[in-house]
């Protein structure tokens, strides 16, 4: 039986705005776009939340929810570079690291460097190192599979420490609301509460074909986890399939040369991730999202791998010019680069696309 842990920073990129700038401290903080234009909020503080505040939405919004919250840029080289401190931390107690972002990972610490047969002790050791020398804090779920402990990290935060037993497993799953079974979105809820489905005990009653029948292929994945069911272990070396930016605009943008200009700029980042990488890719796809939240994509493959941004620039002018972008109006560009020539392992959180660049 495995022993997961899996660590998650408590309002990260807000943490450490807040830890860097005391006059944060205390007050709702929302980091990402800005309010007054298309901004979308990253994350934000805990003092933030209370008004109804979470990530994804918009700043304009959130500005609406909270007008006295403080709106701060994100500065994605400083998260990085605590980043990495975690998974130095991380690497003190086991290899077997599966980052999600640059602020979630599991851990399996079944055999550890500590030599402790104690998962819950070295969560509690890994968290106390984290606030030490970060001066921030992270919740903890333990358990001994990977949904299990995923979930258990999000029962107090933050700066808590759940652990769910194999014994304690069925009945804490039988209390939870399906929408807090990771991999069940907000249409799935919808659609399990349509079924009288609201908690994982509700969920235990349907058969495996009840599932498969109305949600294919991942009924077999509910039908796992509503039985305490994941044999899916903490994979450290995963690949990556596609490396990719994109922008969404402050203003709906007509002039092809503009557009032009920022898909140069994700241009020069997605080759300096290629060169990172040490590969090259063989398939560039465009991505246009036009005022009226239509949405297409354009893609080309060539037979000679590529990694210069003036390459990938020219090639996304040619796809540009195949979209109706400067007869409409375009609120949202994006550049995506696959088919690698070498694998692109993800192993480290900082090789993670920034979900809000």
């Amino acid at each position: 039986m495995r022993k997961i842990i899996h660590i998650d920073m408590d309002a990260f990129f807000a943490a450490v705005e807040q830890r860097d700038n005391p006059e944060l401290r205390g007050r709702p903080v929302v980091v990402g776009g800005d309010p007054g234009g298309r901004g979308v909020v990253a994350t934000c503080s805990y003092e933030a939340r209370e008004f109804g505040i979470h990530s994804a939405m918009s700043a304009a919004r959130a500005y609406r929810l909270c007008p006295q919250a403080i709106f701060v840029r994100p500065r994605f080289e400083v998260y990085c570079a605590v980043s990495r401190q975690l998974r130095q931390i991380f690497l003190d107690c086991t290899e077997l690291i599966e980052p999600l972002s640059l602020d979630e990972a599991y851990l399996d610490v079944t055999e550890n460097k500590l030599n402790n047969s104690s998962a819950t002790r070295i969560a509690q050791i890994i968290r106390q190192r984290i606030f030490n020398e970060t001066g921030l804090t992270a919740s903890a779920g333990v358990s001994y599979n990977k949904f299990l402990a995923k979930v258990a990290s999000d029962v107090n935060k933050p700066n808590g420490l759940t652990l769910v037993r194999p014994e304690q497993a069925a009945e804490f799953i039988a209390a939870l609301p399906v929408r807090r079974f990771h991999g069940v979105g907000r249409v799935t809820e919808q659609k399990m509460k349509r079924l009288g489905i609201l908690t994982g005990a509700d969920l235990l009653e349907h058969s495996f074909e009840d599932l498969h029948r109305q949600f294919g292929s991942s009924g077999q994945y509910y039908y796992q986890i509503a039985r305490g069911i994941d044999e899916r272990p903490v994979v450290p070396n995963r690949i990556r399939k596609s490396i990719g930016k994109e922008s969404t605009l402050v203003e709906d943008l007509a002039d092809p040369a503009q557009m032009l200009t920022i898909l140069g700029r994700q241009a020069e980042q997605i080759a300096l991730l290629l060169k990172q990488g040490e590969t090259a890719a063989h398939c560039l796809t465009l991505k246009v999202r036009y005022a009226d939240f239509q949405t297409l994509t354009r893609g080309r493959t060539l037979a000679a791998p590529f990694c210069q941004a003036t390459v990938i620039l020219g090639i996304a002018e040619e796809l540009l010019a195949k979209t109706d972008a400067g007869q409409q109006s375009v609120r949202l560009l994006g550049l995506s680069v696959s088919q690698f020539d070498q694998e692109i392992p993800v192993i480290d959180p900082l090789q993670l696309e920034l979900p809000f660049p």
